[in-house]
């Protein structure tokens, strides 16, 4: 039955990507905490958004956690390289996982009372993707912060031994 589900809710997100894609973008974008993301260039925030809604019907499908954690470290570290607060970042993912849910909830993917606990399992499957998402993007973004930290330590160190 959860198989099901699952392959169910697989293909609402792939019939689906486009319009949560658009929405999601209009809501991170007009949203003021996430205005630091208009550090980054529109497309790139249209074409994250169409990527997430993929990563996570694979993940879902195949939970590859090496992929997992490759695209959101990655995309932590764009995040810190933009200057991106790590606030704004961070309620980007949960305003994503909130549109997820509500997506989840209004398709009602439950046909019945014992279909519920199946729709509860599904739910926390998305927490998990998108938890697992934001811990490896903020491992990629301190990873980032630091090895910036460190250039800027060096460089300000450079700066006074030539004064010395």
């Amino acid at each position: 039955m959860r198989d099901i589900r699952l392959g169910r809710l697989i293909g609402l997100i792939e019939k689906h990507t486009e319009q949560l894609s658009r929405e999601l973008s209009e809501k991170v974008w007009n949203s003021p905490r996430c205005s630091d993301l208009r550090k980054v260039p529109a497309t790139e925030i249209e074409a994250r958004t169409h990527e997430i809604y993929r990563n996570l019907a694979d993940w879902l499908a195949n939970k590859n956690e090496a992929e997992l954690e490759r695209r959101y470290t990655a995309l932590g570290e764009a995040r810190a390289q933009q200057g991106v607060a790590y606030s704004h970042f961070v309620w980007a993912v949960t305003a994503t996982k909130e549109h997820m849910r509500a997506f989840v909830q209004r398709e009602g993917l439950s046909d019945s009372p014992t279909e519920l606990h199946g729709e509860l399992e599904l739910q926390h499957l998305l927490d998990q993707f998108f938890d697992r998402a934001l811990y490896y993007a903020a491992v990629g973004y301190e990873r980032e912060r630091n090895r910036i930290g460190g250039s800027q330590r060096r460089r300000k160190e450079d700066e006074q031994r030539k004064f010395t």
